[in-house]
């Protein structure tokens, strides 16, 4: 799903499990839909194992909490699987190419 924060110009996409948990997320921002969060929680957690979490959060960014259900105020838009992973190639393929 996607949710638009218009105070900050940035389009919010997420991929969630079966209770909400953003398990994939992307923001990107302004009207060049500038990359700035391509997040993944399993990549975090193995960071995070690994002493690294710092590092990971650096170049890539933080998924949200709580659970999408306990959001309050969001409008989501659902996409479909291969959407979202449009999306993710292109943000992850541009917060990679950048110096860390």
């Amino acid at each position: 799903m996607r949710c638009y924060w218009d105070e900050e110009d940035t389009w919010f996409y997420f991929e969630v499990d079966a209770q909400g948990w953003v398990q994939r997320q992307v923001e990107l921002q302004g009207p060049e839909a500038t990359p700035l969060v391509a997040a993944s929680l399993a990549e975090w957690q193995r960071a995070h194992d690994a002493g690294r979490p710092a590092a990971y959060e650096r170049r890539f960014g933080l998924t949200a909490e709580p659970p999408v259900p306990d959001w309050e105020g969001h409008h989501p838009e659902y996409l479909t699987a291969n959407d979202f992973e449009q999306i993710w190639a292109a943000a992850r393929k541009h917060l990679t190419a950048r110096p860390n």
